[in-house]
């Protein structure tokens, strides 16, 4: 098993070399948020995009991470599979809980429409997927994928939340596999600057703007977030998405925050 772990470091706002990493965080379905980032990214920040060595996630934003290595022409293919997604489990009685309801499946059929043949040969050494093994709880940061079919092993276990997506952890290598979220869901690279991305108010570099006046802030599995009701509201639209124009709001959202950042750090092309 390919096992890499990282000791990890911040960098100050403002800072910049021409090493940098992209860190997508975990956020179930707020993955929309991470899509309209993207979009700003390709759209205004090609110089950022130029630096960029490798990118990393957790669970939705391990997905993000691979779609924006592998296959950044399949942006509006990928909105419109989370829009879908979305709709699908609405509909069911209990959310992705409703029992014989298969999230997973549909998540790998997602993947398996999105990713390139050679995406396993594109990723190697530029994207690390966070995952968390299932019984001793250790982080696992993997960046090496034998095959398609392993990278996407990768990217099922980095989503897999016990019961809500089913009963059995991922297998891969032989090891059973969760939610990379519960240990590490905003990894940050050891060498350069890491751009932290993530839907939830906090000190990421881009994230939603906090409107309220607490500013008390905690550690969730090393990504800080503000203790604030938008941020809980945030969290069960992570796991039960809201309706569609709420989706696209938080993808506009996503949109309007990077820019804010390119512009911020002046690297709006």
């Amino acid at each position: 098993m390919y096992c890499r772990i990282y000791c990890y470091a911040s960098y100050p706002r403002g800072w910049r070399m021409a090493v940098l990493s992209l860190s997508f965080a975990a956020c179930g379905f707020l993955g929309i948020y991470h899509l309209g980032v993207v979009e700003a990214l390709v759209q205004r920040g090609g110089k950022l995009l130029s630096c960029v060595k490798a990118c990393t996630g957790a669970s939705a934003g391990s997905l993000t991470a691979a779609l924006l290595i592998t296959a950044p022409n399949k942006l509006e293919v990928s909105k419109d599979f989370i829009n879908e997604f979305a709709d699908e489990v609405r509909k069911q009685k209990f959310g992705a809980l409703t029992p014989g309801y298969d999230f997973m499946l549909t998540l790998r059929k997602g993947l398996e429409n999105i990713l390139p043949p050679n995406a396993h040969e594109i990723a190697a050494d530029r994207l690390y997927i966070s995952i968390t093994h299932s019984r001793s709880g250790e982080n696992c940061m993997v960046s090496r994928f034998a095959s398609r079919e392993n990278l996407i092993k990768v990217l099922l276990a980095s989503c897999f939340v016990p019961l809500y997506a089913g009963v059995k952890a991922v297998e891969y290598q032989g090891e059973k596999w969760i939610d990379g979220g519960f240990t590490n869901c905003l990894p940050v690279m050891a060498e350069g600057r890491t751009v932290t991305i993530s839907p939830f108010s906090g000190l990421q570099d881009i994230c939603p703007k906090h409107s309220g006046l607490s500013n008390l802030h905690i550690s969730l599995a090393k990504m800080d977030v503000l203790v604030s009701i938008d941020n809980l509201t945030r969290l069960n639209q992570a796991l039960f998405p809201p309706a569609h124009n709420i989706m696209k709001e938080i993808n506009r959202s996503g949109y309007e925050d990077a820019l804010q950042f390119l512009r911020r750090e002046k690297w709006m092309d």
